[in-house]
């Protein structure tokens, strides 16, 4: 070597090695991962009261619902109500916040869209038109036209 020269640190080849295996255990990991976030979902879903919660809850909106006005539409008891509640919440379906002396519960949107493009990733081996409609309309949003005695087109719920 000589003056001002700096020899580059050579690659080992069992670094490059190792570095690559850890990414491909991280990457298998995050793979697990999801597959465990959407298993814990599912199986929140899987009971009754859970999913009419959870529907009452994507229904609100994201300002969400009160834990007691969700148990009075419902009709399910209070300590029912906190258990399901809270096996959504573990499930990541569902935040809650504390509002005054209320907790206002409602739907984790973007878990519930996770949850349904890892359920569809790769669907119709790709071909997304083949799969769904271009547009899901949820179903209060829905319109139907009619026509009126003149012939002009009319919105009606």
């Amino acid at each position: 070597m000589g003056r001002g020269y700096v020899a580059a640190p050579a690659v080992d080849f069992l670094d490059f090695v190792v570095s690559r295996l850890d990414f491909i255990r991280l990457f298998d990991s995050y793979g697990t991962m999801k597959k465990a976030k959407t298993i814990a979902a599912l199986a929140a879903l899987a009971q009754e009261s859970r999913l009419d919660v959870f529907r009452m809850l994507v229904q609100s909106g994201p300002e969400g619902l009160a834990a007691g006005e969700i148990g009075a539409r419902l009709g399910v008891p209070s300590p029912t109500l906190s258990f399901h509640l809270n096996h959504l919440k573990h499930a990541g379906l569902v935040t809650c916040r504390r509002d005054s002396r209320s907790i206002i519960y409602s739907a984790d949107y973007r878990a519930m869209n996770d949850l349904i493009s890892y359920l569809m990733e790769n669907c119709c081996r790709g071909d997304a038109e083949q799969c769904a409609p271009p547009v899901c309309t949820p179903a209060n949003a829905k319109q139907r036209i009619r026509v009126a005695d003149n012939g002009k087109r009319k919105l009606s719920a």
